[in-house]
């Protein structure tokens, strides 16, 4: 039994991850952690989530209840999951993280820090995303004459644009063509702006409503266009992803693992 701590656990996605938890006899929840301040700090982590009493208080402290024997689920954003890293990697403690919105510092810190404990980091979860990832690589190879864009679509109230997982769509083009995604991609385009260069990648966000996400890999050549579309319906997806990734992180040699890994993708 997978021994699962979740960070943020007030949040929207502690609250499902929490709840799945319950659902599922091969995992139990051993910890809940918050940040300093937020009112939900001390509670019980099963009555914030709906479903019932659990006795597992939620703390302030991720220090003190993270231990080789855990696996931390970690939603929260790039600043706190990177501070959970660092004490995960310390503490010998697994961890799995889907925060989004890493600068290029931060990605460079955690690739320092994931390879000291067992690591997954990926920013997006879903079965159906990293599946999406792989058919957007073939499909790069295959239409190499063809211009490639990706649009994103997220809820008014996420932080961060474009996605995590539009950047590593753009990325797996740039990949499979041997491009370099930095000087290849385009993240808006406004006024005059001539012709559309060879080998440029579009990248283009959308933000509005309650939309969990959304993205649409076009490739577009003449007289014709290909489009791949991903729709999340419901945040579940991504939780159910993480805690398949969680009970499988828990058997693993130190290292950093993607999403793709755990699939064999």
């Amino acid at each position: 039994m997978a021994r699962l701590i979740v960070a943020g656990a007030a949040g929207r996605m502690g609250r499902i991850l929490t709840s799945l938890i319950v659902q599922q006899p091969a995992h139990s929840l051993a910890g809940a952690v918050e940040a300093k301040g937020v009112k939900a700090v001390g509670s019980d982590a099963g009555e914030v989530a709906g479903v019932g009493t659990l006795n597992v208080r939620i703390t302030e402290d991720y220090a003190a209840i993270a231990t080789p024997d855990t696996v931390t689920l970690d939603f929260t954003n790039a600043t706190a999951s990177l501070e959970h890293l660092a004490i995960a990697a310390a503490k010998g403690a697994a961890i799995v993280i889907g925060s989004t919105g890493f600068t290029a510092e931060m990605e460079a810190r955690a690739r320092e820090l994931a390879p000291r404990t067992r690591t997954l980091i990926a920013p997006n979860m879903s079965i159906g995303i990293n599946v999406l990832i792989r058919l957007v690589s073939e499909a790069a190879k295959l239409l190499g004459g063809f211009d490639a864009e990706v649009l994103e679509i997220h809820h008014r109230t996420k932080i961060d644009a474009p996605s995590g997982t539009a950047l590593a769509l753009g990325r797996a083009v740039a990949a499979a063509r041997g491009q370099d995604f930095q000087k290849a991609a385009v993240f808006g385009r406004e006024g005059i702006t001539g012709a559309r260069p060879e080998g440029q990648i579009g990248v283009m966000a959308l933000r509005g409503g309650d939309a969990v996400g959304d993205h649409t890999v076009i490739f577009a050549g003449q007289g014709e266009r290909l489009e791949l579309i991903h729709r999340t319906q419901s945040r579940e997806a991504l939780a159910s992803g993480a805690l398949k990734a969680a009970a499988w992180l828990e058997h693993q040699a130190n290292g950093l693992y993607s999403i793709r890994d755990v699939l064999g993708l």
